[in-house]
C-alpha cells in the first residue's frame, strides 16, 4: 500500500512540475518541445512492449495497454503536425512535385 502512494505522489509531483515547467514555455520553443516529449513517447512505448514481454497481473497490463495507446496516439500526432508545419516551408513550385 506504501508503494502504490509513493506512486502516486510521484506521479502527482511530476504532473505538477511539468505542468508549471510547460505553461512558462514561450510559443516559440513550443515545437522543439513537442518534439521531446514523441521521444519520451517512444520510450513509453518500449517500456509497455517490455512490460509485456513478462508475467504481469490483468491490472498491469490493463494499464501497460493503456499507455501504448495513448503514447502511440501521440507519437503518431506528432508526425503528423511536424509533416503539416514542414509543408509550409515549401516553395509553391516544388508542393506541385
Amino acid at each position: 500500500m506504501i508503494e502504490v502512494a509513493l506512486l502516486l505522489g510521484v506521479f502527482g509531483l511530476s504532473f505538477a512540475v511539468g505542468y508549471a515547467l510547460i505553461s512558462r514555455v514561450p510559443q516559440r520553443l513550443h515545437t522543439p518541445l513537442m518534439s521531446m516529449t514523441n521521444a519520451i513517447s517512444a520510450i513509453t512505448i518500449l517500456g509497455a512492449v517490455l512490460l509485456f514481454s513478462t508475467e504481469a497481473t490483468v491490472l498491469e497490463q490493463a494499464v501497460g495497454a493503456a499507455a501504448l495507446a495513448m503514447a502511440a496516439f501521440n507519437v503518431v500526432g506528432g508526425f503528423v503536425i511536424t509533416h503539416r508545419m514542414l509543408r509550409l516551408f515549401k516553395t509553391r513550385a516544388s508542393r506541385r512535385e
